[in-house]
């Protein structure tokens, strides 16, 4: 990345280069062929990955342009929905842990959109503490064979790589003895079995791995150093999930209760109005707290346990959110008539809202965190402390 800070001018070109970009390019209600060719698009304009360096398929750009981008973003249609977990996570991961050579094989086709990536910590038993992980890989020659399973992998059925954290190490406590992979979702053994929503959905996934054989040069970063690569990128997670429209301020959620009170002949309602000014509050906060974030790693900081306070106000809004809707739309904000569009994305961000308090980590994990690392405040009792993986009781280990 260059460290060059741009003159007024060249912001200003760099600004009107992108705001026609995005006015020729962005369409509402994007799918995920249209994310794809549009991060193409992107990357063939020199506009994708602006702070990753150009040998990686970057625009070796400084933070300063990358603010720029997020500035004009905000202004059009979303169009990476589907690339948040691709570019927010694996993306700066791999560009962070990853060797010169797995860098230039994958960094340029994940800025590009040309490959997918997913993210595969959760585990049955393995949720909220995922250093509870019992899916293992094991040392077989120039290989690693992998078992296991994981579970509420985002868009798996979609991805052509993952990130996957295994244990390899199970003698060492649970924290040491994990690390990190980069798993080919075609490869023999892998199988995919989708989750379907009540919404009609299928974004979450279980995946299945049977002796699945990845090269010794799949490990990403260093061995049995899982679980700080994991909390790296579990910090970038919360930062992108946190920030999100992080460009300026902003109340989407705020523009869907107005709608709703409109269309329910309700926006006169004292106690409405009231709501919606409270759900105004909160968004134009968290926006400003999203500001601070990227200006925070605009400085050069990587993102710490900060990132926690956007990513738990963001889910706090959400139940919130739900709790104002229905009691504004009744049973309409949780059912819907089929052929009824503006229904089910009413219900649909109702129902979707709960998932808000757990992807990214529960709300109780984020509070852990802000507690532990931002306010100081003494640790919970640990009694697998200092104890040997193999020899603790946790999750769906047996004996």
């Amino acid at each position: 990345m260059a460290d060059d800070v741009p003159t007024q001018a060249e912001a200003d070109e760099f600004r009107a280069k992108v705001r026609a970009f995005l006015s020729e390019n962005t369409v509402p209600d994007a799918d995920y062929a249209q994310q794809q060719a549009f991060q193409g698009k992107l990357a063939e304009a020199g506009l994708g990955g602006l702070v990753f360096a150009k040998e990686y398929g970057g625009a070796g750009l400084t933070k300063a342009h990358d603010r720029i981008m997020r500035e004009e973003t905000a202004r059009f249609p979303t169009m990476n929905n589907e690339f948040i977990i691709s570019h927010g996570m694996c993306l700066p991961v791999m560009n962070d842990f990853g060797t010169e050579e797995q860098k230039r094989t994958f960094l340029p086709d994940i800025i590009s959109g040309r490959a997918l990536w997913c993210q595969m910590f959760s585990e049955p038993g393995a949720g909220s503490d995922v250093a509870s992980l019992q899916t293992k890989a094991e040392r077989d020659g120039d290989e690693w064979i992998v078992n296991g399973q994981k579970v509420w992998t985002t868009l798996a059925h979609k991805s052509q790589y993952a990130v996957l954290i295994a244990r390899t190490d199970p003698e060492a406590v649970k924290h040491a003895g994990i690390s990190m992979f980069v798993l080919p979702m075609d490869a023999p053994g892998v199988e995919i079995r989708p989750i379907h929503q009540i919404d009609g959905g299928n974004h979450f996934n279980e995946v299945f791995f049977t002796d699945v054989r990845l090269p010794a040069d799949h490990l990403l970063g260093e061995l049995n150093n899982g679980w700080n690569q994991a909390t790296a990128m579990l910090m970038y997670e919360r930062v992108a999930i946190g920030t999100v429209g992080g460009g300026k301020i902003s109340q989407p959620n705020f523009k869907t209760l107005k709608a709703a009170a409109t269309a329910g002949d309700t926006l006169d309602d004292a106690n409405v109005r009231q709501d919606m000014m409270r759900i105004y509050s909160m968004e134009t906060a968290k926006s400003l707290m999203a500001m601070r974030t990227r200006a925070e790693m605009k400085a050069g900081r990587a993102p710490g346990p900060g990132g926690s306070l956007g990513k738990l106000f963001g889910s706090v809004i959400q139940w919130r959110m739900r709790e104002i809707l229905m009691n504004m739309a009744g049973p309409a904000s949780q059912a819907w008539n089929e052929g009824d569009d503006d229904g089910y994305e009413l219900a649909r961000q109702t129902i979707g809202s709960f998932s808000s308090s757990i992807a990214g980590g529960t709300d109780e994990i984020q509070r852990n965190i802000i507690g532990d690392r931002v306010l100081g405040l003494p640790r919970d009792i640990a009694v697998d402390r200092g104890v040997a993986f193999k020899d603790t009781k946790v999750g769906t280990q047996r004996s």
